[in-house]
């Protein structure tokens, strides 16, 4: 793979927090020119979980396609924050998730964590609230 980066933009949402929990991922692979969706419902749980889980679930993804450089837009604050070691993680069942993504970030030669604002990763947010849309009208 060239020498540039994979962009990743993921969110999770929850509906109810704790609730209905989808997560939205778009991976970008400009060298190969191809974009990839993911909108995926994982159950009930809260928002930080469902946070964890896109950028997790992102990061496997990136990898199996063969990217070794990557950038990561979250629009979670805490989360860019507890991966970057600037916010300690005080919910203990945060700590797995931040535990799995930390460890799958080092196996990428290079990355970044970056925040951005919610109105710049929309289309990672409408993928994660449709996953929950599709759930709830199929369990009625």
């Amino acid at each position: 793979m060239g020498n540039g980066y994979t962009e990743l933009h993921c969110d999770g949402a929850s509906s109810g927090n704790p609730g209905d929990a989808g997560i939205g991922i778009v991976i970008s692979i400009p060298s190969q020119n191809k974009t990839l969706q993911i909108s995926e419902y994982i159950g009930v749980t809260t928002n930080n979980v469902a946070e964890y889980t896109a950028l997790i679930k992102g990061l496997e993804t990136a990898k199996t396609l063969g990217t070794d450089r990557i950038r990561v837009f979250l629009d979670s604050e805490l989360i860019v924050r507890q991966i970057n070691g600037q916010y300690r993680v005080r919910n203990r069942g945060l700590l797995p998730l931040w535990t799995k993504a930390r460890s799958l970030l080092q196996t990428f030669k290079e990355y970044n964590i970056i925040h951005i604002e919610r109105k710049e990763n929309r289309e990672a947010d409408r993928l994660a609230k449709a996953a929950i849309k599709k759930r709830v009208v199929k369990r009625d």
